[in-house]
């Protein structure tokens, strides 16, 4: 195995086992001793607890953008995508929960402020393929037109907040009901003439 495939080797295992370790005892001692890796390779590839948790981090929301770019990409118009969109995410949480709970939690409980400009540069690509899905669909009149931070809190918000209350372990909450009731509403708050649209 050559240096290069050891180091991506190494790196996988770190993360891998960062994931593993979340969030009962997500601490250096942990990850290095569970993974059998040593602390300065640790140190060397990540040079923090707080830079490990800022590359899973982003690996985690890699993995969520993927699913919902893919869900979109093959809709067969804006509705579709938009429920496309709630249900590939609402899957994602059911499917990865701990990827789902590391995206939730980490923000508030590690500091990744030293690394969010390293981590908005790597999720802009993939937020920028979201744009282009959608941004044919406000010039065609489909859907209303709104600044993208709106539209983003109207599609990810109730999908979002219905995942951190599930993860959470909030009774009332089923996402296989939420799969079925969030659709259609979240499309009629971002059609064009929606009430949204015309605040």
């Amino acid at each position: 195995m050559t240096r290069h495939r050891r180091s991506e080797e190494t790196v996988r295992r770190l993360l891998d086992t960062a994931l593993e370790v979340h969030p009962g005892d997500f601490t250096l001692r942990a990850v290095t001793t569970r993974s059998g890796v040593s602390m300065g390779s640790l140190y060397h590839h990540f040079g923090s607890l707080e830079g490990l948790a800022a590359a899973l981090y982003s690996r985690c929301m890699d993995d969520l953008l993927d699913t919902l770019i893919a869900a979109v990409e093959q809709s067969a118009s804006a509705r579709d995508g938009v429920r496309q969109a709630v249900l590939a995410y609402l899957g994602f949480s059911a499917g990865h929960p701990d990827k789902a709970r590391f995206i939730h939690a980490a923000p508030y409980a590690i500091d990744l402020g030293p690394h969010a400009e390293r981590i908005a540069a790597g999720k802009a690509a993939r937020l920028n393929r979201l744009v282009a899905w959608i941004r044919p669909h406000m010039d065609a009149g489909t859907v209303a037109s709104l600044p993208m931070a709106q539209v983003e809190m109207l599609l990810i918000g109730p999908v979002a907040e219905v995942t951190r209350r599930w993860l959470a372990g909030a009774p009332e909450i089923d996402l296989a009901e939420s799969a079925r009731l969030l659709p259609d509403r979240i499309w009629a708050s971002l059609r064009a003439g929606s009430d949204t649209s015309r605040r």
